[in-house]
């Protein structure tokens, strides 16, 4: 997938090295501070997300996340990219035990993340947070509207940190219901009256809801710029943040990332405006 004399220049470099009686070992370097090498990075998404992260009728990885992250790979041939699935819990906690290097999962910057983790910094989608209710609902307009009432979430998701802060200053006046984050039937859990509501993105509703039963309700609870995320206090994640930030730029100056937006949420998300 990357440029072949990279991998012949690494191995006559490796080779002059041994025959001269070089005494370093090659495994007491961080495989980044070779000269030429091609580093190779796991990065971790999932496969439940319709149009982000899914498996598609041909059984293929593909979706909005996924196929950026194979875009930002065609630009940084010093980087090679493995794409691994995992459940949307596991990211974080794979993130920081290093069995994964990189979050590509539509993950929102928020004060809570931004304390434990490092983000890139050129965003590549912009969303914002909302009420879900069923369609006829015209009782909740906001958080305090959700008082007494059963909201689904999953786990570590921006959505959920949302409802556990303002549960901590109202005295847990939501009841949330915490869901796996590999289940996918959030809209019938409303249309069916097990919960009253949930939060999502903006841009997410549509491609859930295909039959329309549901809408957004209310002012937006948050918004946020969408990024990676990478480990922080780690030289060699702070360098790639920053490669993929280039990657970044040059695929929306080249208007990429805006195609591919509209190709797979059916509009442009990538700014704020």
């Amino acid at each position: 997938m990357k440029k072949p004399l990279l991998f012949a220049a690494s191995a006559i470099l490796v080779l002059m090295l041994a025959g001269c009686g070089g005494s370093k070992n090659n495994n007491a370097e961080p495989a980044s501070a070779q000269a030429g090498k091609v580093t190779k990075i796991v990065v971790g998404t999932g496969t439940q997300f319709p149009q982000v992260c899914f498996i598609d009728e041909n059984g293929k990885l593909t979706g909005f996340d996924v196929e950026l992250i194979r875009e930002i790979d065609k630009r940084l041939d010093d980087y090679e990219f493995d794409i691994q699935t995992l459940e949307f819990t596991n990211l974080l906690l794979s993130l920081e035990t290093k069995k994964i290097d990189l979050v590509a999962h539509e993950m929102e910057k928020n004060p809570e993340r931004e304390e434990k983790y490092l983000f890139n910094k050129e965003p590549y989608a912009h969303w914002r947070n909302k009420i879900v209710v069923a369609k006829d609902n015209n009782s909740v307009q906001s958080l305090d509207d959700l008082k007494g009432k059963k909201v689904l979430t999953t786990a570590t998701s921006a959505q959920s940190t949302i409802l556990e802060n303002y549960n901590k200053e109202n005295d847990n006046a939501i009841e949330i219901v915490y869901q796996n984050g590999g289940a996918n039937d959030s809209v019938q859990q409303v249309t069916s009256g097990r919960v009253d509501a949930f939060l999502a993105a903006d841009f997410t509703l549509s491609l859930v809801d295909t039959k329309k039963e549901l809408k957004l309700t209310g002012p937006a609870l948050s918004e946020a710029d969408i990024l990676f995320m990478f480990r922080k206090n780690d030289p060699d994640q702070q360098k790639l943040a920053d490669r993929v930030d280039e990657a970044i730029r040059e695929l929306k100056a080249d208007g990429t990332i805006a195609s591919l937006s509209s190709e797979w949420l059916g509009n442009d998300f990538t700014s704020e405006e």
